[in-house]
């Protein structure tokens, strides 16, 4: 009667990731550029209640906004998969952070140089906590292309942040970001 199962397929080891940044940064466009699955997007319309407490400055063009979380899934190999977790970009919704980041071996912070100081409170709730990062800068058209050693300057990041030019809307260039973030996970120091 106990009968092996050696025919089931272990399940794999799940990671989850935050995907943090600034108020129309693209990280709801990143989730959705590399989820396998159909991301579940917490996207809602800017209305005119928001005219003055959302600053549309460098995105006029946005007219949406993500409310709680985006959601999508990357399976890497046969024993590994990534679950994503895209915070909300503005400081209202930071309440949201905490409950999301319960659990997360790291984070992607997506950041644009037209508004590269909106990426200091996604850098500095990670620093706080002691969880990895990486600095992806999402290179917008039109938008002057900076070196990651002159982000890193200006966003003044420990030497050991990697920071990487991305394009939130290429497969490809997401994958890279993802790649360098767990080889910034698995190069940290564990704790003790």
């Amino acid at each position: 009667m106990g009968s092996e199962h050696s025919d089931v397929a272990p399940l794999p080891a799940a990671f989850k990731i935050l995907v943090a940044g600034g108020f129309g940064v693209g990280k709801t466009t990143l989730v959705d550029t590399i989820s396998e699955i159909a991301p579940l997007l917490t996207e809602e319309y800017l209305t005119d209640e928001s005219v003055g407490v959302d600053d549309v400055s460098g995105v006029e063009g946005k007219n949406t906004t993500t409310v709680a979380l985006d959601f999508g899934r990357i399976t890497i190999s046969a024993e590994l998969v990534l679950y994503l977790f895209g915070t909300p970009g503005q400081q209202r919704f930071a309440f949201v952070w905490d409950e999301l980041a319960h659990g997360a071996i790291g984070a992607v912070v997506l950041a644009d140089t037209r508004r590269l100081e909106d990426a200091f409170g996604s850098i500095d709730y990670f620093e706080q906590r002691g969880m990895p990062f990486v600095v992806a800068v999402n290179c917008f058209d039109g938008a002057k292309v900076y070196q990651p050693d002159e982000v890193e300057q200006a966003l003044n990041l420990d030497p050991h942040v990697p920071v990487r030019l991305c394009d939130a809307r290429r497969r490809d260039s997401v994958k890279e970001i993802l790649v360098a973030l767990l080889e910034h996970v698995m190069s940290a120091p564990q704790p003790a």
